[in-house]
């Protein structure tokens, strides 16, 4: 199949007309379809209900110190739990807190103790005149929320294969002063599913800043989220690069079990060094008295370890595999040669990255909603939700059915063709 731009006029027009006949035909099919957000499907949800039960009596809820997980205290986990938090991440259990549910509520709340309190006893951000983090984009649009709901100026970063421009990263973070932080989803990168490749882990390590209460906040969401058995990609260990570099106190590193367990019911933790962790337990000594240890130990007694967290990630891995490949061939059927759409193809994570053709994703998003298909924003993997080029756009394939997405696919490529055609046209 030729380029489009390489028809004619009249050709297009007649594309035109016939995509316009297809998409009536699909519109009038009445469909609800919704692949906007990264949610593990009812069968992933599924996989965990033996976590359900693995406490079911008094003797059940006593951790292996002989804590009572019923009653206040232990601040920074049970040992078990920061232990297994440890294994995922390849790191001591003294490198770990573990806390609720959410990872999200540890990064705002890290950004909230920074302005508050302040970082390793530099002035608080809320009386500094400006606060500034870099943002890598295409990116994840609630760690931009969190920094725009505390009024900071978000820079964007260009994102490559390899992770950020780190020429631009190393350049601005020893220029200014006041940029205090930068995102980063360093494995399976939300939207594309890049990792970031071993060179860029360690220019991270070795970052020089000029603010000394500047931190990587490293959202390792997908460290253990492959797609493949055979097609892993590998990540250093940023705690060991940071240490090695003489910088251990310049990462925060978050994750979760929301999508190994329960999203609503999972658990959370904070990896960092011992400045950092005791800097953290000191805001949370007047937060809370203790985060959820029941959950804590059933995650535990569900999971026993590392190997058994691994076997529960192979079983998602079998959920999610035929989604992602149900809407990529889609794409790659319809699409290619066309040269109007560039697309990533993860190893793992939850979503692909699509760049349509410039000033379309917008519309292309509008033209599949009409046809009622739901899509993450376009501009939502920017700061302030605002795209420069409205090229970008995330596709989440986890929560529809195989059958669903083949539909969600067709109707999503017919959006982007009646788009394109129409730019193209414009231009004849």
């Amino acid at each position: 199949m030729k380029p489009y731009i390489e028809w004619t006029k009249e050709e297009l027009v007649a594309e035109k007309a016939r995509l316009e006949q297809e998409f009536a035909e699909v519109k009038a099919k009445g469909l609800n379809l919704n692949i906007s957000r990264g949610k593990p499907a009812a069968a992933q949800l599924d996989l965990t209900e033996g976590m359900l039960t693995v406490l079911s009596k008094n003797e059940d809820t006593f951790a292996e110190d002989g804590t009572d997980c019923r009653n206040y205290g232990v601040l920074t986990g049970i040992p078990e739990a920061r232990k297994l938090i440890g294994d995922i991440c390849e790191v001591s259990a003294e490198n770990v807190i573990v806390y609720g549910n959410a990872s999200l509520t540890i990064m705002f709340d890290t950004v909230a103790r920074s302005f508050l309190k302040g970082v390793a006893g530099c002035t608080p951000w809320n009386k500094l005149d400006k606060v500034k983090f870099l943002c890598p984009v295409p990116g994840y649009d609630r760690h931009f929320g969190v920094t725009e709901y505390f009024g900071v100026e978000m820079i964007n970063v260009p994102m490559t294969p390899e992770g950020p421009d780190m020429d631009m990263v190393e350049k601005l973070v020893a220029e200014d002063d006041a940029i205090k932080g930068i995102w980063c989803v360093p494995k399976y990168s939300n939207p594309q599913g890049y990792t970031y490749s071993d060179e860029t882990v360690r220019r991270f390590a070795n970052l020089k800043p000029a603010a000394k209460d500047f931190r990587i906040f490293w959202d390792n969401a997908y460290i253990i989220h492959h797609l493949y058995d055979d097609r892993q990609d590998h990540l250093l260990n940023i705690i060991e690069e940071c240490e090695k570099a003489g910088n251990p106190d310049m990462v925060y590193e978050f994750v979760s079990t929301s999508k190994v367990s329960y999203p609503g019911a999972g658990i959370a933790a904070l990896i960092s060094s011992e400045a950092n962790l005791k800097e953290a337990q000191e805001y949370m000594n007047f937060q809370i008295i203790g985060h959820d240890k029941l959950n804590q130990l059933r995650h535990v007694k569900f999971f026993q370890n590392l190997d058994g967290v691994m076997n529960q990630m192979k079983k998602h891995a079998e959920i999610l595999r035929p989604k992602f490949e149900a809407i990529l061939q889609v794409m790659d059927q319809e699409l290619s040669g066309l040269d109007i759409a560039s697309w990533t193809k993860p190893n793992g994570g939850y979503f692909i990255s699509f760049d349509a053709m410039e000033g379309c994703a917008k519309k292309i998003v509008a033209k599949a909603k009409e046809a009622g298909l739901t899509m993450t924003g376009a501009g939502a993997t920017y700061p302030y939700h605002n795209d420069p080029q409205d090229s970008n756009i995330r596709i989440a394939p986890s929560f529809p059915t195989p059958e669903e997405l083949e539909i969600a696919g067709q109707v999503f490529v017919l959006s982007v063709k009646l788009v394109s055609v129409d730019k193209i046209l414009e231009s004849k």
